[in-house]
């Protein structure tokens, strides 16, 4: 199992491996990497080196970054549930929803332009005028809950 790491998979270094089992047999499905810190260290990296050309992307070429990655949902949409159902054991109707439901959060990360408008008070108070912007604050990690694997990203 490799880790992807600014764009490219390289091959884990770590001794420990976590094995994944399909819950209607217990075989091992596939067997993942438990990061080492330095695999970590590497990822955090290459994501604040890529969010410095994200942050200066205009909006619109975000949203259609966005909208790619929906039609690509879309159309793996059975392979991604396919997978949930055989590492979950969810059942395939609900192992789609959830994919649904994830495509969901990403066409909502579509409206980015909208999402991203500030918004300005005149005269505020005597010669005050105030105006807010919003932008890309960094880089975050999230430890996603096993029983959504493909909504909470």
């Amino acid at each position: 199992m490799k880790n992807l790491i600014n764009g490219e998979f390289v091959d884990s270094k770590t001794a420990d491996w976590i094995p994944v089992h399909d819950p209607a047999t217990n075989k091992v499905v596939c067997m993942v990497p438990k990061t080492t810190q330095a695999e970590m260290t590497a990822a955090t990296d290459a994501a604040q080196e890529a969010f410095k050309k994200w942050r200066a992307t205009p909006v619109q070429q975000r949203a259609r970054v966005y909208m790619k990655y929906a039609q690509s949902i879309r159309d793996n949409t059975e392979r991604i549930a396919a997978s949930i159902t055989q590492e979950q054991g969810k059942t395939l109707a609900d192992a789609r929803g959830d994919v649904f439901r994830g495509l969901e959060v990403v066409e909502h990360s579509c409206s980015v332009p909208a999402l991203m408008l500030g918004e300005t008070a005149e005269n505020l108070s005597t010669n005050v005028d105030t105006y807010t912007y919003r932008q890309p604050l960094g880089v975050s990690a999230g430890i996603c809950p096993f029983n959504f694997p493909a909504m909470i990203p």
